[in-house]
């Protein structure tokens, strides 16, 4: 495991606890970053790509 992949295993992690911290206190757009972090992470586990490299490959969409 490299770098990029620990570093996206971590946002996941990271993004489940936004995610049931934005469910506890009724608080939307944390419960969506939260979900945004996660996939963020999957993506950069399985391809080892930064969440500014998703973020521009999605804007070029």
């Amino acid at each position: 495991m490299n770098s990029d992949q620990f570093e996206g295993k971590w946002k996941q992690i990271k993004g489940d606890f936004k995610k049931k911290y934005g469910k506890i206190t009724n608080d939307e757009y944390t419960e969506a970053e939260g979900d945004f972090d996660k996939l963020a992470g999957k993506v950069q586990e399985r391809y080892g790509k930064s969440k500014e490299d998703l973020k521009d490959e999605i804007d070029k969409w």
